[in-house]
């Protein structure tokens, strides 16, 4: 691993998830010298484990992986094709269906594990590192106060150590203590629900399509997998959000009451089921930041948009972040210009924010509408799908925005 010889560098990233890695592999190659600084040890970097999320990717964020040198890392039998969206309401079978041929592609986008993503932008940055020689990665670290001025930021460590900069930027989480260091508040909408998610395969086929599933009492979503290697049994992604009372006594079910339970509250739609990796459990919290900039300083992934799970938009809106903040920094780098001017910045956040705060909105929307269980939002939400299935414009705008090519 590259050492600092000095205090000083041009960029802090905080926080080396996709996000933090992902940035700091646009950055590399160009003269700049970056720092991530990252909590958790190397050796979870290298392999981190399984913790339970698909990641769906649009058409655009794929391509953005394949330029950072991500996507051909990750085995193609892990890169399961979302060809199709499903939307269901309560028992009734009736189900608005986004397909495919509305964005005139193949496929919608794809999922991918989080820890393949995280493993693949890790092994990228490390071949960079060795190659250009202009990335240091500080493991085990953690930023406890930060400050800026018009000539730079300070950074200060747990270790005491203290490190300078040109430009910070926050990685870290939806809840970045980073973000917080600079002062910058957010707005937080705490659903009071916990998601659970897991691997099951199941008897009845996904035919490659998303469920996202408004029951009644409970929100289900189904993310269509490639076959289990072995078995070759029909595989997805399955999320079950509830109140976090109801989701504890879940996480510790036997496996086969497990299975059971499941097929149950999926109405045995999927035929028989079988839970084949381990469960794991998130809080649901959607997070919006009052700023994504301040003086020399800026956010991107989670630390800009913490989105809920409903619209698959996070990640994608982190890569969108990575895309536009990088192309930023590097036009002032190639220019002379100051990488961390007030304007650049300006800039970033008016772009990110035209982006994300549509949808941002429109998700919460969405989520309190189709969680809400009294008889009048139960029958807005029905007709809702039925009407939404019948205008092809409505479903074509919709598939644009999950396949990035709005």
């Amino acid at each position: 691993m590259n050492q600092l010889t000095s205090t000083e560098t041009d960029i802090i990233i905080s926080g080396a998830g996709p996000a933090g890695l992902c940035l700091a592999r646009a950055l590399s190659g160009r003269g700049l010298r970056i720092t991530l600084i990252e909590q958790l040890p190397q050796s979870e970097l290298l392999n981190p484990p399984f913790d339970g999320r698909e990641i769906a990717l649009t058409q655009h964020s794929a391509q953005l992986m394949r330029t950072l040198d991500l996507w051909e890392r990750i085995a193609p039998c892990a890169i399961s094709p979302l060809r199709d969206a499903r939307v269901l309401n309560g028992p009734s079978p009736f189900a608005m269906t986004i397909g495919h041929e509305l964005s005139q592609k193949s496929e919608l986008g794809w999922l991918v594990s989080n820890h393949l993503i995280r493993r693949a932008a890790y092994e990228s940055v490390q071949e960079s590192m060795q190659r250009h020689q202009d990335i240091t990665l500080l493991c085990g670290e953690k930023v406890t106060s930060l400050n800026s001025n018009d000539q730079g930021a300070c950074v200060s460590l747990a270790s005491g150590r203290s490190l300078q900069a040109r430009l910070v930027v926050a990685a870290d989480s939806r809840f970045s203590e980073t973000r917080r260091a600079m002062g910058i508040g957010a707005d937080m909408h705490d659903f009071g629900k916990t998601m659970l998610l897991c691997c099951m395969t199941h008897e009845q086929p996904h035919h490659h399509a998303a469920w996202e599933w408004f029951g009644y009492g409970q929100t289900l979503a189904l993310l269509p997998m490639n076959p289990a290697p072995v078995t070759h049994e029909y595989r997805s992604s399955v999320v079950l959000t509830l109140a976090s009372s109801s989701i504890m006594p879940l996480m510790s079910m036997e496996a086969g009451a497990f299975g059971l339970e499941m097929q149950s509250r999926f109405l045995q739609r999927l035929g028989r089921m079988n839970l084949v990796s381990t469960r794991h459990s998130y809080p649901l919290v959607g997070v919006y930041p009052h700023r994504f900039v301040a003086k020399r300083f800026a956010t991107v992934g989670d630390a800009a948009v913490g989105m809920h799970p409903v619209t698959a938009h996070g990640f994608n809106f982190g890569l969108l972040g990575v895309e536009t903040l990088s192309q930023a920094i590097l036009k002032a780098h190639a220019a002379g210009a100051d990488i961390a001017d007030a304007k650049m910045l300006e800039g970033y956040e008016r772009t990110h924010r035209r982006a994300t705060r549509p949808l941002y909105l429109a998700t919460q929307l969405v989520s309190t509408l189709y969680t809400t269980d009294t008889p009048p939002a139960r029958l807005l939400r029905a007709a809702a799908l039925r009407v939404g299935e019948a205008l092809i414009p409505f479903k074509r705008a919709i598939a644009a925005t999950l396949s990035g090519s709005h």
